[in-house]
């Protein structure tokens, strides 16, 4: 696709994501659904397969998972990075809520496991963007999309993005708008 200066907005999920890659004044260079784990592994241990197993057996497992999303995000940028011809600055991502310091405290929280999942992919995924030099922009979900529509001088995001979507066709749903809104917002942030 084309170049710039570019932005990877994220919009993580349980072990995937959908990354869109965007200038600061809402160039798309690239969009793309990826795995952020092994497919034999599971992808929310702390939330799900955690809960069923001796606590030294939960915390082996987080840990394989782990180090397989690790793997994962630098794989995914380096896709990214090989794909777009222009310069990725930087990758934005959800703000992560704050967790008790141990796996152990995670799974046995009710509120921690039911979100340590995502931190774990989130903070995978900026371990990969600080190794590459790039930097980390962490986005409110609630206040993206007006943000980015100061950004772009348009009114309403949505309408703006409902038009993008138009002329590229699907996949193109939420999750792209989100990880749209991000990397505009960031991307305008660098300047």
């Amino acid at each position: 696709m084309s170049g710039g200066r570019g932005v990877i907005g994220v919009s993580d999920h349980g072990g995937w994501a959908v990354l869109v890659t965007s200038t600061g004044d809402g160039t798309l260079l690239d969009r793309r659904r990826v795995d952020l784990v092994d497919a034999d592994l599971p992808k929310i241990p702390h939330h799900v397969e955690g809960q069923v197993l001796p606590i030294d057996e939960a915390l082996a497992l987080v840990e394989r998972v782990r180090v397989s999303a690790e793997r994962h995000a630098g794989l995914v940028l380096d896709a990214v990075a090989k794909t777009v011809t222009g310069q990725i600055t930087g990758v934005a991502l959800r703000r992560c809520p704050e967790l008790p310091p141990t796996v152990a405290e995670r799974i046995r929280d009710y509120r921690s496991r039911n979100v340590a999942d995502w931190v774990m992919y989130r903070k995978a995924l900026a371990g990969a963007t600080e190794a590459r030099g790039w930097v980390v922009h962490w986005i409110d979900p609630k206040t993206v999309f007006a943000i980015a529509g100061e950004a772009l001088g348009v009114d309403d995001f949505s309408a703006h993005f409902a038009s993008l979507r138009g002329s590229v066709g699907p996949p193109w749903g939420a999750d792209h708008k989100l990880a749209l809104a991000a990397a505009i917002v960031a991307g305008r942030a660098r300047k």
